[in-house]
């Protein structure tokens, strides 16, 4: 955690070229230290070429897949108006989503058995921040 701001925190996060990475444990340790038995976490990334997601957390080949699938759809050397060549970056991201949204209870995030909490790089290497909210209801 690099910075608390009551119930908003505030995490850094070094990249490669494109890569997945798992941030399930910060999301967890974040609602631990927020107190926070009963609610919800907000994970949010401010960046238009990364993405924030849920997905299978017993095999990697699932998050080199994603990446994969993305790279066959939207290729880097696509047909794009976008002059900083990047836009396979954006359409990836707007795609996947910059923000995801978890169940706090009984202190914990409520995932199901094979589920973790990715943010995912499509246009580093980087040093990306993420958010997460808690809101206690």
């Amino acid at each position: 955690m690099d910075k608390i701001m009551g119930k908003l925190l505030e995490f850094t996060l070094k990249t490669e070229k494109q890569g997945v990475y798992n941030i399930t444990r910060e999301v967890t340790d974040a609602i631990k230290s927020g107190g926070v038995e009963s609610g919800i976490a907000l994970i949010y990334c401010p960046h238009t070429t990364a993405a924030i997601t849920f997905n299978e957390n017993t095999d990697d080949n699932v998050g080199l897949d994603l990446l994969s699938s993305l790279e066959k759809t939207f290729p880097e050397d696509g047909d794009y108006k976008h002059s900083e060549g990047n836009s396979y970056a954006h359409i990836r991201s707007s795609l996947i989503g910059c923000n995801s949204t978890i169940i706090i209870e009984d202190g914990w995030p409520l995932l199901g058995i094979w589920q973790n909490i990715y943010f995912i790089e499509f246009d580093g290497p980087r040093q990306r921040k993420y958010y997460i909210k808690l809101i206690e209801c």
